[in-house]
């Protein structure tokens, strides 16, 4: 059962499938197809969110380029919209609400129950599966055949998605969607390494490798927790500008460094760093940021290497250094509580996310996904 405003023309009949147009992705490596699908009305703890505007992040190019997920499939995991219908079992959301969109999550497993629902012990099914794990369904059709959804319970490359509670977040309706639409994952996890996962503290050293969404998102954070120096290390002459502009002590450019790590050891100050971040997933980074770390250092992992990559670190060094490693997923955020604070700290002025934004209608969403793959722009939103 859902319930809706019966006032509203856009809005009644919520029990009922509705019309949109969706990006599917029908095969690896090619161009997303827009098209008409069907979407099913939302069961008792979903809702179903028009969508206003949604972020492209890496994840969403790296399934569509060959991370094995189901396919056809609607990507898009960092949405932003405004309810229209709630399930019957939806009390914290109503119709008319602006919402932003994040990760999905049991919230029963033991690791949830402990505000720690990017460790979900169903993380992968429930945002890579494709379909609902309670009997395998997919609220998205098109000609009565199944197409994959649930992509990070959402499936945001679409004018409307069906979403659950508890990766819905409640913003006021004065924000713009437009803008804030990449904090539900991109931004997400860049911030919540620094303030969640490493925990990083005021006067303590920093080192970023990589300036993309989630690297800039990291220095934004840096400046606010009072880190210093922050260097970071990036190919990209107008990303390490911006990354200055951000909060950035210095940017060392890796192409026309003979030795990275000397480089940012004279950066730092202090022979190395308290912390190092990398966003990358190269090993031969990695071996780096290791490189550069002082005794009881943290290392921080973002980027996904390939799969058969090797450990690039040896254990008795890290040993003998007391450093520690930490594989971070979705900054260790809980969405429902990081968000706001994110939402806080933009309307204070301390997180500039739209400083990293390039807008595109939804038309050229495969315009916008050449950006984002080819790197050309920070963060691609698009907008419905």
């Amino acid at each position: 059962m859902t319930t809706a405003l019966a006032d509203s023309p856009t809005l009644q009949n919520s029990t009922a499938v509705r019309k949109a147009r969706a990006a599917l992705a029908r095969r690896q490596q090619a161009p997303l197809a827009v098209e008409d699908i069907d979407i099913a009305a939302p069961r008792d703890d979903e809702i179903l969110v028009r969508m206003v505007a949604t972020g492209i992040c890496h994840t969403d190019v790296v399934c569509a380029n060959g991370f094995p997920v189901p396919m056809p499939i609607v990507l898009g995991h960092e949405g932003a919209g405004v309810v229209e219908a709630v399930g019957a079992g939806v009390h914290d959301l109503a119709v008319g609400d602006h919402v932003l969109l994040s990760f999905n999550s049991c919230g029963a497993c033991p690791n949830c129950r402990s505000h720690e629902p990017a460790y979900c012990h169903q993380f992968m099914g429930l945002n890579f599966g494709g379909v609902r794990l309670e009997d395998g369904s997919s609220p998205l059709s098109q000609h009565g055949e199944k197409v994959h959804g649930q992509f990070f319970g959402q499936s945001s490359f679409a004018t409307l998605a069906i979403a659950r509670s508890v990766n819905a977040v409640k913003v006021d309706k004065s924000l713009p969607l437009d803008v804030l639409a990449p904090l539900g994952c991109g931004i997400q996890t860049g911030a919540g390494a620094v303030m969640n996962s490493l925990k990083v503290r005021a006067g303590r050293s920093l080192a970023v490798f990589g300036c993309g969404a989630v690297g800039l998102s990291a220095v934004m954070a840096a400046k606010v927790v009072g880190a210093a120096p922050v260097v970071v290390v990036e190919p990209s002459a107008e990303r390490r500008a911006l990354a200055l502009e951000l909060g950035a002590a210095h940017a060392i450019d890796p192409t026309r460094t003979d030795d990275v790590a000397a480089a940012l050891r004279a950066a730092s100050g202090g022979g190395g760093f308290d912390y190092a971040l990398d966003t990358s997933g190269i090993p031969a980074v990695m071996k780096t940021a290791v490189d550069v770390l002082l005794p009881n250092g943290m290392l921080g992992l973002i980027g996904i290497p390939p799969p058969d990559a090797p450990m690039p670190m040896s254990i008795m060094e890290i040993y003998v250094r007391g450093l520690g490693v930490k594989c971070i997923v979705e900054g260790d955020a809980e969405p429902k509580v990081f968000i706001p604070k994110l939402v806080a700290l933009y309307q204070a002025g301390k997180l500039p996310v739209d400083r990293l934004i390039r807008k595109y209608p939804f038309e050229k969403i495969n315009e916008a996904f050449a950006a984002a793959a080819g790197g050309s722009v920070v963060k691609p939103v698009v907008t419905f």
